[in-house]
C-alpha cells in the first residue's frame, strides 16, 4: 500500500492561517466587524470543501486566499470608500470643541486593528514588514484602490503570491493580474501613504520619545508637547471629519480646554504603530476607557495622533483593562 499520498488539511490547519487571514481581509475591508465575518466564513467554508481541496492544484495557503478574496469583493460592492478624517476635507480653522460638527456614521473611517490580531510573524524582518503591511496611513491608501486593484497588489507585493498563484486565487490570467498589478500601483504613486518610523519596542530613542508624551500628556503640560509634536503635526478624531493641522493649533486647543487634564495612557500597539488606550478619571475618582490612541512618528517625533473617540467598548480586544487603579 503506498504511503506516499499527502495528508488531508484539518480545521486545525485552517486555524493556523487565521492570523493572515485576518491582516489580508482587514488590509481588504478596513473595518473589523467585516474582518471577522469574512474570515469565519472563509474557514467555515474552507472546512466544509476540504473533501474537494486537491493539492496537486494549489497549496492551502493558495486556496484558503481564493475563498477569502471572493467573499471580501463580495463584501466591498456597493460599499462605502472608508478613510481617515484628513483625507475628508481640509484642516478646521475653528479649534473649539463646537467646532467638532456632527459626527459620521462609522462606515466612513477606517478602524484601527490591534497588532495581537494581524502580526504573526516571530522572525524580526518578518515583524517590520508586517507591521508596515497594516500602518494605519497605508491601509487608508489602499481603500482609494479599486477592489480587485487591491487584492491583487496585497496577493503579490504584501503576501508574495506568485502571478500564477494570484491569477488562480483572483479567477483570472496571468496578463490581467500584471496588468491589474501596474494600474494599482500607478494609483497608488499618485497619492502614496505618508512616511512613518517603523514601531519597534527595542529602541531607545523611540522608548523615550512615548515615555515623554505620556508623561506629558497626562500632566497636561503644553510646554514639554511642543518639543515632542512636529511642526506640521495632525490631530484628528475620528467619527468627526474635524481635524487639526500644525504643532501650535494643536496646543491651542489641548491648552484651551481641561477636558483631558488627569487623563492617563496605556501602552498598546496599534496598526504596527504606537498607541495607547487613554482613560478619564470618572466622578468617582476612577479612570475608565475613554478612547484608542494612535501615535504616528517621524523623525523621532510625533507627526499624528488619532483619536478613535466611541471606541471604549473594543478595550478587551485590544488587551486592555476597561479601568485602572487611580492610585498607580
Amino acid at each position: 500500500m503506498s504511503t506516499d499520498a499527502p495528508l488531508r488539511p484539518t480545521v486545525d490547519d485552517l486555524e493556523e492561517l487565521r492570523i493572515r487571514l485576518t491582516a489580508y481581509c482587514y488590509r481588504m475591508l478596513s473595518n473589523v466587524a467585516d474582518t471577522d465575518d469574512a474570515v469565519q466564513e472563509t474557514i467555515l467554508r474552507a472546512y466544509r470543501s476540504l473533501e474537494s481541496y486537491d493539492p496537486q492544484r494549489a497549496t492551502l495557503s493558495t486556496w484558503v486566499h481564493r475563498i477569502a478574496t471572493n467573499i471580501c469583493l463580495d463584501l466591498l460592492r456597493g460599499a462605502r470608500r472608508r478613510s481617515r478624517a484628513t483625507d475628508l476635507g481640509p484642516a478646521r480653522t475653528g479649534t473649539t470643541s463646537a467646532d467638532l460638527g456632527a459626527p459620521l456614521s462609522a462606515d466612513h473611517f477606517v478602524e484601527p486593528i490591534p497588532d495581537s490580531r494581524v502580526i504573526s510573524a516571530t522572525d524580526p524582518a518578518e515583524i517590520v514588514e508586517q507591521r508596515l503591511s497594516v500602518r494605519y496611513a497605508f491601509i487608508a491608501a489602499l481603500q482609494r484602490l479599486a477592489p480587485r486593484q487591491r487584492a491583487v497588489l496585497l496577493l503579490r507585493e504584501v503576501l508574495s503570491f506568485s502571478a500564477e498563484e494570484s491569477a488562480h486565487i483572483i479567477g483570472t490570467t496571468v496578463p490581467a493580474v500584471n496588468s491589474t498589478l501596474q494600474r494599482a500601483r500607478a494609483r497608488l504613486a499618485k497619492s502614496p501613504p505618508e512616511t512613518t518610523e517603523v514601531f519597534d519596542p527595542t529602541d531607545a530613542r523611540q522608548r523615550q520619545l512615548l515615555d515623554d508624551y505620556v508623561s506629558a500628556f497626562e500632566a497636561h503640560d503644553m510646554v514639554a508637547l511642543r518639543r515632542l509634536l512636529r511642526e506640521d503635526a495632525r490631530s484628528s478624531m475620528p467619527p468627526f471629519a474635524w481635524w487639526l493641522e500644525g504643532r501650535e493649533t494643536i496646543l491651542t486647543v489641548m491648552g484651551a480646554a481641561d477636558a483631558c487634564d488627569g487623563d492617563r495612557l496605556i501602552p498598546v500597539p496599534i496598526n504596527g504603530s504606537p498607541g495607547f488606550g487613554q482613560y478619564r478619571v470618572g466622578s468617582d475618582g476612577v479612570p475608565r476607557a475613554f478612547a484608542l490612541l494612535l501615535v504616528e512618528v517621524r523623525e523621532n517625533t510625533v507627526s499624528h495622533l488619532v483619536t478613535f473617540l466611541g471606541s471604549q467598548g473594543r478595550f478587551r480586544e485590544f488587551g486592555l483593562p476597561e479601568s485602572v487603579d487611580p492610585t498607580a
